[in-house]
């Protein structure tokens, strides 16, 4: 049986699959993207597919946390976009 991956959502902290958590990363350059492949070189935070989880993780900044550096909103509204046009396939 082969093993799957899992990861912690920084919103609602719950561990899930790595294939069902959006992935955010912070290269070596201090560039933060949305990363939709899951292979960008860098460190990787993930988030849930899900507003609330976002709105969580925004409150309580644990993506700065995360990554030692503060985010800018356009990050935000980035993951923002990618969630809603997740939630309307």
């Amino acid at each position: 049986m082969k093993k799957i991956p899992t990861r912690t959502c920084l919103g609602c902290m719950n561990i899930s699959p790595k294939k069902e958590l959006i992935r955010i990363v912070k290269q070596n350059d201090g560039t933060i993207f949305v990363d939709k492949t899951g292979k960008a070189s860098g460190r990787g935070a993930y988030i849930c597919n899900n507003i609330e989880c976002l709105e969580k993780a925004i409150k309580s900044k644990r993506l700065e946390k995360k990554f030692e550096t503060s985010i800018d909103k356009e990050i935000y509204e980035n993951l923002r976009g990618v969630i809603i046009d997740n939630q309307s396939k």
